[in-house]
């Protein structure tokens, strides 16, 4: 799930050596010294401890070397002028303290601060704030910061960790051996990537952004790494519909899957298509249950389709093919791929089709590939492991070898598609979805939103926040049991506007 959010977030996401060198631009062009950029950064990082914890009596700071922990003492010395009592805990030699940071400790030193080497959290830190390492950590975390990481997570005290977790990879979300898991996070200047996607979510608890008062025209520099998505900003794409409309202006959908005992499949995403508003919905299924089918949804055609033959006169009447839910690794579902493949008409492929895509590798022009990471591991020729290292390259190395869009699903769904666009990250959701069935409605979804007219990318895009945010409808009682049905039922009030996930 992404991380919850508190404010209106910016959408635009950036790599660490971008955020440097925002840094550095308000720094040097525009005249702000660090020292007042840090500065800002402690006192906001103290205003959002004193709204979150109003009530702590005591403060630790686990604090690093580098500027992170310079955010830190200023930290300190806000909590100790407020009354709080305040431990600074260092992490390494105090000789090799410099800058910025050097500036903020002789100030809190001058307050009447102390520094004390870390050995072992106090008994009852109160609210900890991880002020270890910042944006520039790019190996594992070992020694004595991993021990400071190790206690933090195994207190039973509130942390607020100071730009990222300590330990998170800010390009991609990758843990560095060991991160801290965080109750809130507050990012400054630009939000980092891995913020959002692989472990962030689960690491950086509440998140907070400031910009630090620094001038837009810092930004204009910088072209955004990704962008952030959600339904609040996607939901007009499907527009109002005419008082004259019919059921052809709205897309005919098929759907080709649901091998024997995996007929559900094929029938979540029909449902998910129609929900989504696909004028006509068919579903191309195997002879042993299409009679059954739709005997609690009529209104889903269904086709009994014993061979890849049989499937050219529905090929021909429809806008959009769905492939792979419940399609099986069977002759069959492998006949029905065949077919579907090279069929000329715009694709979304997921599952057992993606499978068979990995097995016989090749680009297509206009489909939209939905891979979980095992999926993408597998076209990819890498484990789901390796995958999560980095989704962003991932993402972008399934679109160039296979043409088309890549939707890598996941906590912070990735969408990167063959424009000059940054690549989508869906910031809705939650993890009640990870759950059988989700993503067949997901590639209904995306589907029905091709049929109504929105190119591959848009389809994608827009299809994904529409599902995330449905799931978000459906779990307004809670995550744990939640079923594809109960996004199938949440489709209709979020695509109309009737519900719209609340910031906070």
């Amino acid at each position: 799930m992404p991380p919850t959010v508190t404010d209106q977030l910016p959408h635009a996401l950036y790599r660490a050596a971008q955020v440097r060198a925002l840094d550095r631009a308000a720094i040097e062009t525009h005249g702000i010294p660090g020292i007042v950029l840090m500065t800002r950064a402690g006192t906001a990082a103290y205003d959002l401890l004193r709204a979150r914890w109003p009530t702590a009596e005591c403060v630790t700071v686990l604090a690093g070397l580098g500027n992170n922990g310079g955010d830190g003492y200023v930290v300190a010395r806000l909590a100790r002028a407020d009354g709080r009592r305040v431990r600074v805990l260092l992490v390494g030699d105090p000789e090799r303290i410099s800058g910025d940071a050097a500036l903020a400790l002789a100030d809190y030193r001058a307050a009447g601060g102390d520094l004390e080497p870390f050995g072992s959290l106090p008994r009852r830190p109160g609210v900890i704030v991880d002020a270890l390492f910042g944006i520039g950590l790019d190996r594992p975390v070992t020694g004595l910061a991993a021990a400071a990481i190790a206690a933090v997570n195994g207190a039973s005290a509130p942390v607020l960790a100071i730009d990222l977790p300590s330990g998170l990879a800010a390009d991609t979300g990758a843990v560095l051996g060991i991160a801290v898991q965080a109750d809130a996070t507050i990012s400054f200047i630009g939000l980092k990537q891995g913020l959002f996607t692989g472990a962030g979510p689960d690491h950086c608890g509440t998140l907070h952004f400031s910009m630090l008062d620094v001038p837009p025209l810092v930004y204009s520099q910088e072209i955004l790494a990704a962008r952030r998505i959600d339904w609040a900003q996607q939901s007009t794409r499907l527009g109002r519909r005419r008082r004259s409309a019919h059921k052809g202006d709205f897309g005919h959908v098929l759907v080709v899957g649901g091998a024997p005992g995996m007929s559900g499949a094929a029938r979540l995403a029909g449902e998910g298509a129609l929900r989504a508003g696909a004028g006509l919905v068919t579903i191309a299924t195997h002879p042993a249950h299409a009679e059954l089918l739709n005997l609690t949804r009529p209104e889903l055609m269904v086709s009994a389709v014993a061979d890849r033959r049989t499937l050219d006169h529905l090929i021909e009447r429809v806008d959009v093919i769905a492939i792979g839910p419940g399609l099986g690794r069977g002759p069959w579902g492998r006949a029905l791929w065949q077919r579907v493949r090279g069929c000329g008409k715009p694709l979304v492929v997921d599952a057992d089709a993606l499978n068979f895509l990995a097995e016989q590798p090749g680009a297509g022009p206009d489909w939209v590939l939905t891979p979980h990471p095992g999926e993408a591991g597998r076209l990819l020729g890498l484990g789901t492991a390796r995958i999560g290292e980095d989704r962003f390259l991932a993402a972008r190395t399934i679109q160039q070898r296979y043409g088309g869009v890549a939707v890598l699903k996941g906590a912070g769904t990735l969408i990167q598609g063959p424009s000059q666009r940054p690549p989508a990250l869906c910031s809705d959701g939650n993890p009640g979805m990870a759950t059988g069935g989700a993503g067949d409605v997901l590639t209904g979804v995306i589907a029905a939103l091709r049929a109504q007219g929105l190119d591959a990318e848009d389809a994608a895009v827009a299809g994904v926040c529409l599902h995330a945010a449905a799931g978000d409808h459906a779990a307004r009682d809670g995550e744990k049991g939640l079923l594809a049905g109960d996004i199938l039922a949440a489709l209709r009030p979020v695509a109309n506007g009737v519900f719209t996930r609340p910031i906070g």
